[in-house]
């Protein structure tokens, strides 16, 4: 393994967790924050949450679960090339979406809506709140006592208004200072993997087509290079090998563009790095192709009729589920009802949040006189199934 470099975060160098605990002997602190957040009940529910397609659609398509997993594994690549503690680049990696509701960015939006009262909802603050309050794994405090910069990491957007809640983790945001370079690494790897991911989705659902995906700079000229290196290569195969390529590209042309700005910035600490501009980007070229590729996916997958078609009936069962119970607490787990009656309305989020795809749609089913035993979300939301081809 490369040594450490002195810009990257060391565990034995932490600023420390919220409360108190005795070090291991055989892992480093960041090693511990990774362990505890795969072992945790919300990482758990990652596996069936939506990413683009409503769990339950296809058995192959990507959920928050197998997304964070695929995040981590380029994030650990990058990381282990600039010569950065691996361990808290996987550990932000796996945190990352653990606060995200069921189905998507739909459920947030409308989550958003619903709680817009009281503060609204967004799933980067929630993840922080998961790690810091809601996971129930320790006799002698609520969350999981991550380490500072795991917790600095998991937070990558902030308003100033929730960043003065915050206290040191929030002064960041309000000083206009950068999060470590794992944590930068780790946001770049997450663009990776979902621009990536989606275009394997896409194409298998028949939403996108492989036509068109060829007059996408990024994606056309790994295509034709899969079909030169391989000739007779069609289907899946080509797909996978255009990925592939596409994959290498990004992450090579990260680390290029990366260790010449820490060079170009002379920075030698971590400290340096807060200071500093953010240091982790792609080179002005990959950057333009990344940015063409995200609007293409935005105008022909994420916008696609059949896509908004789920989503609406998705927002609407997250908006009935907010409103039924907060017009009658009383629906709620005990546990859950008894936080309504000390936080309010955002103790109805966190439980939605923390929901499932198939666990909201057995709810909704339960309140609104259906058969809870219909799981099949593609029955209930109704136009899923004919997302598919």
């Amino acid at each position: 393994m490369p040594v450490r470099a002195d810009y990257a975060a060391d565990p034995a160098k932490s600023r420390g967790r919220r409360f108190p605990a005795t070090r291991s002997a055989t892992r480093s602190e960041f090693q511990r924050d990774r362990d505890r957040i795969v072992h945790c009940t919300a990482f758990r529910r990652l596996e069936y949450k939506t990413q683009v397609f409503v769990n339950h659609e296809g058995d192959l398509f990507r959920t928050r679960l197998t997304h964070s997993i695929e995040v981590a594994q380029i994030a650990r690549s990058a990381a282990r090339c600039l010569r950065l503690d691996e361990d808290l680049v996987e550990a932000i990696a796996l945190a990352h979406d653990l606060g995200h509701t069921p189905f998507g960015h739909a459920g947030q939006d409308e989550l958003d809506a619903c709680m817009k009262p009281w503060g609204g909802f967004e799933h980067n603050l929630q993840s922080l709140r998961v790690v810091d309050e809601l996971e129930q794994r320790y006799a002698g405090h609520d969350g999981l006592n991550l380490c500072f910069e795991t917790r600095e990491g998991i937070l990558k957007h902030c308003s100033p208004a929730n960043a003065r809640t915050l206290g040191e983790l929030g002064e960041r945001f309000l000083l206009r200072r950068q999060p470590s370079l794992e944590a930068q690494v780790a946001n770049l790897a997450d663009e990776i993997a979902y621009n990536n991911h989606d275009i394997d989705d896409g194409l298998r659902s028949g939403l996108l087509q492989l036509d068109a995906m060829i007059g996408v700079r990024l994606f056309g000229r790994h295509c034709a290079a899969a079909r030169n290196a391989h000739p007779q290569v069609s289907g899946r195969r080509l797909v996978h090998e255009t990925i592939r390529r596409m994959i290498d590209e990004l992450v090579t042309d990260l680390i290029g563009e990366t260790q010449r700005c820490i060079d170009a910035a002379g920075v030698h600490s971590i400290d340096a790095v807060r200071a500093a501009p953010a240091l982790v980007r792609f080179s002005d070229c990959i950057r333009a192709d990344s940015v063409e590729l995200k609007r293409f996916l935005h105008a022909n997958l994420y916008e696609h009729e059949r896509v908004l078609a789920v989503m609406k009936r998705a927002r609407a069962i997250v908006c009935e589920l907010f409103h039924r119970y907060r017009g009658d607490p009383a629906l709620l787990p005990d546990e859950h009802r008894q936080r309504v009656d000390a936080i309010g309305e955002r103790a109805i989020a966190d439980y939605i949040a923390g929901m499932t795809d198939r666990f909201a749609v057995r709810e909704h089913l339960r309140l609104t006189g259906g058969d809870p035993d219909r799981l099949r979300a593609v029955d209930v939301l109704g136009a899923a199934s004919d997302a598919l081809p």
